[in-house]
């Protein structure tokens, strides 16, 4: 499945939607319309009650936002996106390139991890095919026990690695998931603030209702620069795995290194990047203060915390029963033919020294 894909969906999907906010601009130029009467007139009359002169300039406020509404898309969304677009770009471009030093990092490193284990004679045979069935051709019919043995050990090593590279790929599908959930939610707020707009403008005109302007105008923005902060989040973690790989190649590079590369390390990064991506929208509202979002916020994180405990405590418990009780069963079961293969070759030395033996008599 390729996320990116996704992304670029959703950043389509909200280009599409924007032109729907005109399709309540007749409702928000009422509602202003009627906000605009009662704000001008209850004014001027409290101007006139007091024998003041009239100022002219706060009359000025209903104006200027019923003319946001007309234009509302070219006067209000395109210029906040053009501000912030910039920003977008730039941390974009910044995970682009750790991505692509991640990428070319992980082949070398997976190179070395096989050259490693090439360089154990006792262990070469796990990972290359050639090398086992050579060496399965150099032993004899007598060499039974030993054959069983090393079938079992290539098998023990595959079923470990399977199981471990299952739940990397599922982790990191579930990783890459939850940048996925957070942009949805993020293009599903926006084209709601974006479709409301009009509106909220339009409420803003009557008394009381001032601060819905400001209010909008916050969350627009706050929930604008989640994606900005994801990706910041995304090249910090990229950089972590960078450096986890290059720790893995001066390892493997070590020419007296002959052990097998294990993946718990990089299943941990894994788990911490999953917790990690539901801090967003918290991270975000340090940025600009946006009010309302703290219920939002809190239910985010209480998600989080179970998510990551649940995924945390499911992928534990199943790859140490994977990497301890299999491998048990795999080595009762080497025991085993091995206690049965002597059983049988002490009993066929048993019958020939037997039958040599009364050859001798006769």
């Amino acid at each position: 499945m390729n996320f990116e894909n996704m992304h670029q969906l959703l950043r389509t999907l909200y280009t599409e939607m924007l032109p729907l906010c005109n399709e309540l601009s007749g409702v928000a130029k009422g509602i202003a319309g009627l906000g605009a009467l009662f704000y001008v007139a209850y004014r001027i009359w409290q101007t006139l009650a007091r024998a003041e002169p009239i100022d002219v300039f706060p009359l000025l406020r209903p104006i200027v936002i019923g003319t946001c509404i007309i234009f509302f898309q070219t006067l209000v969304i395109s210029p906040i996106n053009g501000i912030m677009s910039p920003i977008v770009q730039g941390c974009a471009n910044m995970l682009g390139k750790q991505q692509q030093d991640v990428s070319s990092t992980k082949e070398r490193r997976d190179r070395l991890e096989r050259e490693a284990m090439l360089r154990d004679p006792e262990k070469a045979y796990l990972i290359d095919n050639e090398i086992y069935d050579k060496r399965m051709k150099e032993l004899g019919m007598l060499d039974a026990i030993e054959k069983s043995n090393m079938f079992l050990q290539r098998e023990i090593y595959q079923f470990k690695k399977g199981i471990q590279d299952g739940f990397k790929t599922v982790l990191e599908t579930i990783y890459n998931g939850a940048a996925l959930i957070i942009d949805v939610i993020r293009t599903f707020f926006l084209i709601i603030l974006v479709i409301m707009g009009p509106i909220a403008f339009a409420i803003s005109v009557w008394d009381g209702f001032q601060a819905t302007l400001v209010q909008w105008i916050t969350r627009y923005v706050g929930i604008y620069l989640w994606l900005p902060v994801s990706d910041i989040f995304s090249s910090i973690m990229a950089r972590i795995h960078l450096l986890i790989l290059q720790n893995d190649i001066k390892t493997f590079e070590n020419p007296e290194y002959t052990g097998d590369g294990s993946n718990l390390l990089y299943i941990v990064f894994l788990l911490i990047g999953i917790i990690g991506y539901f801090t967003v929208p918290t991270v975000s509202s340090w940025i600009i203060e946006s009010g309302g979002g703290g219920n939002y916020s809190r239910a985010i994180n209480s998600a989080t915390t179970k998510l990551g405990a649940g995924v945390a405590g499911f992928s534990g418990a199943a790859l140490g029963s994977a990497v301890r009780g299999i491998p048990g069963l795999f080595k009762g079961v080497s025991n085993g033919i091995s206690s049965g293969g002597r059983s049988l070759l002490n009993r066929f030395t048993n019958n020939e020294t037997g039958s040599d033996s009364t050859n001798t008599n006769q």
